[in-house]
C-alpha cells in the first residue's frame, strides 16, 4: 500500500457509506466492518451503489472477527450511539489508531464510559474526534471569515433550528420500518430529536467558541415526549441558554418539519448572518446584512457527498500535522453530549439546569 492511509469504518449503515466514499474520494484504502452480514451486502448491493453509480470493489468487507488485528491510521465509528463507548474503547485497546473518528451523538444522555475512554485514548496517544461534519462545511468557513471581518459588529444574540422530520433518515435506511426499529425510538439510546438532531447545539457551541461568547451553562428545555409502542422520545425539543460570558440564544430540534429548516442566525449590533444548510436543493447559502446595507446572499452549490468532504479533509490535514482538529474535537463533542444531558434533566425537573465544566466529565456535571 505504501503511503496510502488505511482506514476501518465500524458500521455499514447509512453514515458508514457517506463517509467510506469521502475517503475514497482521496484513494485512501477503506474497510468496512459490521457484525451483520446482511449490512454488509446491502452495503454493496443497495446503498453505494445507489447514491455513487456503483460499488466500488476496492472497498473491503469484513465482520469484526477478521479484523482484530487491523492498524489502521483512521478508526470510524458509525454505529448506534448506544454501541459508541464500548466499540471506540475496544477499538483503542487492541489498534490503537493515530485517530479514532466517532459518529454523532457521541455517546448516551447519561455519559456512561465517556471518562473510561478518555483515560485509554491519552494511555494510548489516539486522538478521538466527533462526527458534527457541519462545523466544517464551506458555508460554515465562509460565515466565519464574514464574522472575522466585523461585519455585523458586536454579536449579541444566536439562534439554531435544526427541524427536519426524520422521514429521510428512514429512506436512507429502508430496512428500518420507523423508530421503534432502532435507537431513533429511544432518547435514553442517543435518539430523538435532542440526540439524533444534536448538529443545531453543536453547531451553536462552535459559533460561540468562534465568537470568544464562552460555553453554554444554562440550559432550560421543553421537550415533546412521544411513548408509542415501546418507544420513548422527544419529537421537538425547544431549549434556551446561556453563555460563560451572558450570551442568550435559543436552539430548538426536531423530528417532524418539512420541508427541513436547519439555520443559524447571528444578530450583531450592525447586522445579522444567518447560515443554511440546504438552503435549496443544490446549494448551501449564507445570509448577511452589515449596517442597513442591501442584504447579501452567498450561495454555495454542493451535493450531500459534500456534507462530509471537510469533515475528511480535516483529518487529513491532522494525520498531516497540519491542523489541531478543535472543531471536531472529543472535547467539542462531550460539551454537546452535556448540552444535551441537561436538556433531558431540564425538562424532567422542570427547571433550568447548569453544567459544571470544572469538575467530572459525567452526568454529575449537570446540576
Amino acid at each position: 500500500m505504501g503511503d496510502q492511509m488505511k482506514v476501518v469504518i465500524y458500521g455499514a449503515g447509512s453514515i458508514g457509506n457517506h463517509l467510506a466514499y469521502a475517503c475514497r474520494c482521496k484513494n485512501w484504502d477503506v474497510t468496512i466492518v459490521d457484525i451483520d452480514q446482511d449490512a454488509l451486502n446491502r452495503t454493496k448491493n443497495e446503498i453505494y451503489p445507489s447514491r455513487y453509480g456503483k460499488w466500488d470493489s476496492e472497498i473491503k468487507l469484513a465482520t469484526p472477527d477478521t479484523i482484530r488485528q487491523a492498524s489502521p491510521d483512521l478508526a470510524v465509528i458509525g454505529t448506534p450511539p448506544d454501541t459508541h463507548m464500548e466499540i471506540a474503547l475496544n477499538v483503542i485497546q487492541h489498534s490503537a489508531p493515530p485517530i479514532l473518528l466517532i459518529e454523532k451523538p457521541l455517546c448516551t444522555p447519561d455519559l456512561k464510559g465517556y471518562e473510561v475512554l478518555l483515560s485509554a485514548s491519552r494511555n494510548k496517544n489516539t486522538k478521538i474526534l466527533t462526527g458534527y461534519n457541519h462545523v466544517l462545511t464551506k458555508n460554515t468557513r465562509e460565515a466565519q471569515q464574514i464574522l472575522s471581518a466585523g461585519r455585523i459588529g458586536n454579536p449579541i444574540g444566536i439562534s439554531v433550528r435544526w427541524l427536519e422530520h426524520w422521514g429521510g433518515i428512514f429512506d436512507a435506511h429502508p430496512w428500518l420500518s420507523g423508530p421503534a426499529d432502532s435507537y431513533l425510538g429511544y432518547s435514553h439510546r442517543g435518539g430523538g430529536a435532542c440526540g439524533e438532531h444534536s448538529h443545531g447545539i453543536n453547531l451553536f457551541q462552535h459559533f460561540t467558541r468562534f465568537l470568544n461568547a464562552g460555553r453554554i451553562v444554562d440550559v432550560r428545555a421543553t421537550m415533546d415526549i412521544v411513548e408509542l409502542g415501546g418507544t420513548r422520545y422527544d419529537r421537538i425539543c425547544h431549549i434556551n441558554v446561556i453563555t460563560e460570558t451572558g450570551m442568550v440564544g435559543s436552539i430548538s430540534q426536531d423530528v417532524i418539519t418539512k420541508p427541513a429548516v436547519k439555520t443559524l442566525r447571528i444578530q450583531g449590533d450592525k447586522g445579522f448572518l444567518e447560515w443554511y444548510a440546504n438552503y435549496d436543493k443544490s446549494h448551501d447559502a449564507v445570509v448577511w446584512q452589515a449596517d442597513g446595507s442591501a442584504v447579501e446572499t452567498l450561495l454555495i452549490p454542493k451535493t450531500r457527498p459534500d456534507d462530509f468532504k471537510g469533515e475528511i479533509d480535516e483529518i487529513e490535514a491532522i494525520l498531516n500535522g497540519q491542523n489541531s482538529g478543535e472543531s471536531i474535537s472529543l472535547e467539542s463533542g462531550h460539551e454537546t453530549m452535556l448540552v444535551i444531558a441537561a436538556a433531558y434533566r431540564s425538562h424532567e425537573l422542570k427547571r433550568a439546569c447548569r453544567i459544571d465544566y470544572y469538575g467530572s466529565g459525567t452526568i454529575e456535571a449537570v446540576l
